[in-house]
């Protein structure tokens, strides 16, 4: 007999079905007083869902001067994502998340990230971790 999963609250389930996100912090490995560079640590692969660029989002990031190119949303991990990480899209575009915000109402509990474009070329070290 079918079960149905078990969804607290009665929430809409999300699905992650439009690509995988990979998530890296950053870390500066100059010499003190030296131009910074940054190395490029990986961190976690997670799936997303491509959300839409609201106007309100897109105008407030233009008032502070940001170039808000795409809004996604990933599952919780265990492990923290945060607005100082840079994401990469498997088609290798480069973003570097301007904003992290939870998602309520969606099961499995979610988040939305903010993603910004940048140029700067920056070290990839990949150490594969846990996922």
């Amino acid at each position: 007999m079918w079960k149905k999963p078990y969804r607290p609250n009665a929430d809409v389930t999300q699905s992650y079905n439009d690509g995988i996100l990979t998530v890296y912090s950053v870390a500066d490995i100059a010499q003190p007083g030296y131009k910074p560079v940054e190395k490029l640590t990986f961190k976690v692969k997670v799936p997303y869902e491509e959300r839409s660029l609201g106007i309100n989002r897109f105008y407030s990031a233009k008032q502070n001067q940001t170039n808000v190119e795409r809004v996604v949303r990933i599952p919780k991990s265990n492990v923290a994502v945060t607005n100082q990480d840079i994401a990469i899209t498997e088609d290798g575009e480069k973003y570097r998340i301007d904003l992290v915000q939870k998602v309520s109402d969606i099961f499995p509990p979610s988040f939305d990230l903010t993603l910004e474009a940048f140029t700067q070329s920056v070290t990839e070290e990949e150490s594969e971790g846990s996922t």
